[in-house]
């Protein structure tokens, strides 16, 4: 099991960028495959971005943020980011760190075994 910890969430005007950092515990952060999902009031958690476990870090987008969202790990500080740029009002969710046991990249809620406690991301108009 590993222990996320998610930091860099706040208010931001629209247009303007965010970074998210995950932290998490644990010797076997480079095998895990970690993902950024969020979840907007009344709304099911959706996928955002993924990145794949190992040294290859292949990356996968939701269609909404692709090429305004950057995701990126660094193994050696157990940390994945989620680099936010020109975001929209409809980026306003809280944003949750994901991590599961796997060398490609995840892309389902039910495929990830350990969660964060969430951050929130406003963006006002």
């Amino acid at each position: 099991q590993v222990r996320l910890v998610e930091s860099g969430g706040g208010l931001v005007q629209a247009g303007g960028s965010l970074r998210l950092s995950c932290a998490a515990s644990g010797r076997t952060f480079s095998r895990y495959a970690m993902g950024w999902f969020r979840q907007a009031p009344g709304k099911e958690r959706e996928f955002v971005a993924a990145i794949s476990g190992g040294n290859l870090a292949r990356t996968v987008y939701a269609n909404s943020v692709k090429g305004r969202f950057t995701i990126s790990r660094d193994n050696a500080k157990n940390t994945v980011y989620l680099q936010m740029n020109s975001l929209k009002p409809e980026d306003t969710a809280v944003y949750y760190c994901g991590g599961g046991s796997s060398w490609s990249y995840l892309t389902k809620p039910h495929e990830y075994d350990d969660w964060g406690q969430g951050t929130q991301v406003t963006v006002s108009s």
